[in-house]
């Protein structure tokens, strides 16, 4: 009997990790999928005749290929990856994309991570990526308990706002911690996440005198 070959572009899950009810990271085997953090990947699963791009969770150096989920109820895709088991087959295409850091700039220049939601997805790999990296994450969620991953993270370089409770440093949007803190001149800024809080952010990094060129964008919807 011949073998049947597999795409080279079909993943078998590894892992289906948990981070609340709701979201979770979708572990998958490396092989020779070579990208630069900050890409994003198009995900669909056997047998389904749709996909969905995320953006990718591990570092470029990672022993797997991660993203990160957040389960729409009543939505079409993301409860069908919510279910995978570890042996399932998934397709994966790319990378693609140009949100990434300017590796020129990783020893000179501090870098502001700016996220909502899962939108955190991008600079996780970066930070994983480039461990000497300057950086500090402002992370806007309605619930403490959806600050992903947030353990990995130095806690002077964290900055969870939230919206739905008191848990976070700050109670509200983070749009509020933008507007009263003051950043180096030469800050490198991404935004990553919905489109109404990447407006409402540029508005206030243009109004703080910060140059169109020094932020980078990508807009999840």
């Amino acid at each position: 009997m011949q073998a049947i070959k597999i795409d080279e572009s079909f993943y078998k899950v590894k892992e289906v990790r948990r981070l609340t009810d709701e979201t979770f990271s979708l572990r998958l085997p490396k092989k020779q999928f070579k990208f630069k953090a900050g890409q994003h990947i198009s995900l669909g699963i056997q047998g389904d005749y749709q996909s969905r791009e995320y953006s990718i969770y591990s570092g470029e150096q990672d022993e797997h290929l991660e993203v990160l989920v957040k389960e729409v109820k009543e939505g079409y895709f993301s409860p069908k990856l919510s279910h995978l088991k570890p042996g399932d087959l998934v397709e994966v295409n790319g990378p693609f994309g140009k949100f990434r850091i300017d590796e020129k700039k990783v020893a000179d220049h501090k870098f502001v991570f700016i996220a909502s939601g899962t939108g955190i997805a991008p600079f996780r790999s970066m930070v994983r990526t480039y461990p000497e990296l300057d950086y500090q994450i402002i992370h806007g969620v309605r619930y403490g308990h959806e600050a992903y991953d947030k353990d990995e993270y130095a806690p002077e370089r964290h900055v969870l706002c939230t919206t739905g409770d008191k848990s976070g440093q700050v109670h509200g949007r983070l749009t509020k911690y933008l507007k009263k803190t003051k950043f180096d001149k030469t800050t490198q800024f991404y935004l990553c996440g919905n489109s109404n809080m990447i407006f409402d952010a540029l508005e206030v990094l243009k109004d703080k005198g910060f140059d169109r060129d020094q932020i980078h964008c990508e807009v999840y919807f």
